[in-house]
């Protein structure tokens, strides 16, 4: 499965933020009380923990505890304590940290899922509100082809009139993905390779398909952007579909 970049980078920073903060520090160690570097390390944990992924935020609070040994105490430059105030505050700087970077970062995660909802709401009421105001089919079709750019990060997508052919990978209204029958492991095998087709379908009648192409090595989105993508297909359909059963009744 891919790791997208910026888990990778708030993993990173888990591990080297705490160290620099350390070094930077060394100038101090004689001054302030161990306490105090203590809690500057802290700092550094909630700091990193902010980027809302709690496997950089464990992380950063066992590198802080380990620097602080390493740096803050004697013997200098070894993993051994000597003091039992040391000892003690060392620990206390890992619990602190590990408690204060949990809610920092499912903080930061519930922040990012809201943002999300809200993005994803506004697609669906902006295609709403164009078919709401007269809009052709055309239209709706180019804003929906350009939602799924966006709501998918695609590289491109493009919408195909007519009846069904070839059997490309199929993006259904469920989330899932398809493969010649099968449902395709998306999280852990992403994207399948090609074309994947995201059929416009109102009350079981094919009005045509979207050909998404994601972009080269892109992690797929999370089931709750799929399944937008699903809605904002229907309400293409739904739009085709009147215009279907009008030109039916003027014929």
């Amino acid at each position: 499965m891919r790791v997208p970049l910026r888990d990778t980078a708030a993993v990173a920073a888990g591990v080297l933020a705490p160290f620099v903060a350390a070094l930077a520090l060394l100038p101090l160690r004689t001054s302030v009380t161990h306490t105090n570097l203590a809690l500057l390390l802290v700092v550094v944990v909630v700091a990193v923990s902010a980027l809302g992924n709690r496997l950089a935020a464990a992380l950063a609070a066992l590198s802080a505890a380990a620097w602080f040994d390493f740096f803050a105490t004697e013997p200098y430059q070894s993993f051994h304590i000597q003091g039992r105030a040391d000892v003690e505050t060392a620990v206390l700087l890992l619990v602190v940290g590990l408690i204060v970077s949990q809610p920092a970062a499912y903080g930061r995660t519930m922040k990012r899922v809201a943002v999300a909802d809200a993005t994803h709401l506004e697609r669906l009421h902006g295609t709403s509100r164009l078919t709401r105001s007269g809009g052709s089919s055309a239209d709706v079709v180019s804003r929906v082809r350009q939602e799924l750019v966006d709501v998918l990060e695609l590289r491109s997508c493009r919408f195909e009139y007519g009846t069904l052919i070839g059997r490309p990978p199929r993006l259904d209204p469920d989330g899932s993905v398809q493969v010649e029958g099968w449902v395709w492991d998306l999280e852990r095998q992403g994207w399948p390779e090609g074309e994947i087709e995201l059929r416009a379908l109102v009350h079981g009648r094919y009005q045509g398909r979207f050909l998404l192409t994601p972009a080269p090595g892109s992690v797929p989105p999370p089931l709750e952007a799929r399944l937008v993508a699903a809605d904002l297909a229907a309400q293409a359909a739904a739009v085709l579909d009147e215009d279907a059963v009008s030109a039916a009744r003027r014929s």
